[in-house]
């Protein structure tokens, strides 16, 4: 059975990474819409518009102790078992979560997309939270409208590169990017040579980039700034509202989220540490 396990690294003690973990308080602010936590009484479920299946609580607690807490999760009709936990590397505070299966890379289908970005929003709103920052949001499955709101202390040229810089894009994104940065040239995540369906750039200068997928789906970010701050506005659209992209839509936001706090934060490192993903190419990711 394959395990997946996603890292991210945090400057919060302890013990309050512990609290966010393991209380409902804690879980409802960067987690899930509705909890019910209790772990002496056995009890760890959370469910809402936020949580994919989520019309009811369907995890059961397994085990916890006083670094982690291990749940199974009845999941799109399979039981999956998942461990989140804290742990020290190389001298740095971890979070990490550990799922069992987990979709191999590259399998395409919507559920397993969604399996492999859940986890990484989640967590960026968990670090948010534990560093005493506004989480930064969340993936609503009850709705097929994806948009999205946020303010970046930052020009929105200096959004525009991080965006558009394969280097800069790496360093928050967490995985390479090819571009021809021109309205009409192809965008790919990886490279060219990788992707067989290139996006195409259908908007780009100081206040808005969108990208137009082979599918019909259109990535569009909108920038306003004044003053040294900038309100970005991403949407995606043109996909089937039947099935909305769930999973391409959480991961976005798991980097946009690391976006802003490099844009924001002095001294800023990524706050992905490591993925161990089944089936994962070498060189897909570039993590620090």
């Amino acid at each position: 059975m394959s395990t997946g396990t996603i890292r991210v690294r945090t400057s919060a003690p302890t013990t309050r990474i512990y609290e966010a973990l393991t209380t409902a308080e804690g879980l409802q602010t960067w987690l899930a819409e509705h909890v019910d936590v209790d772990l002496e009484q056995g009890r760890f479920e959370f469910w809402g518009r936020y949580t994919p299946d989520g019309e009811r609580g369907r995890q059961k607690l397994l085990s916890f102790d006083d670094t982690s807490v291990h749940f199974s999760w009845l999941l799109y009709g399979t039981e999956y078992t998942v461990e989140l936990g804290v742990e020290q590397r190389d001298g740095e505070t971890v979070i990490a979560v550990a799922q069992s299966p987990y979709p191999n890379w590259g399998l395409g289908d919507e559920q397993a997309e969604i399996l492999q970005t859940f986890w990484p929003l989640v967590l960026a709103n968990l670090v948010e939270h534990v560093e005493g920052r506004p989480v930064f949001g969340f993936c609503d499955f009850t709705t097929p409208e994806q948009r999205f709101e946020t303010d970046i202390a930052a020009t929105p040229a200096a959004i525009i590169d991080a965006l558009t810089d394969p280097d800069v894009f790496a360093r928050w994104f967490g995985a390479r990017m090819e571009i021809e940065p021109h309205v009409g040239g192809r965008w790919a995540m990886g490279s060219f040579e990788e992707n067989e369906h290139p996006a195409k750039i259908i908007a780009l200068d100081e206040g808005h980039f969108a990208l137009d997928f082979q599918e019909g789906m259109v990535a569009s970010w909108e920038l306003k700034g004044s003053e040294g701050r900038t309100h970005l506005t991403f949407v995606q659209s043109g996909f089937d509202a039947g099935n909305p992209p769930y999973g391409a839509w959480m991961g976005w936001l798991s980097g946009f989220a690391d976006m802003k706090r490099m844009l924001e934060l002095p001294g800023w490192r990524p706050m992905w540490h490591s993925y161990d993903i089944p089936g994962l190419p070498d060189g897909v990711l570039v993590l620090e």
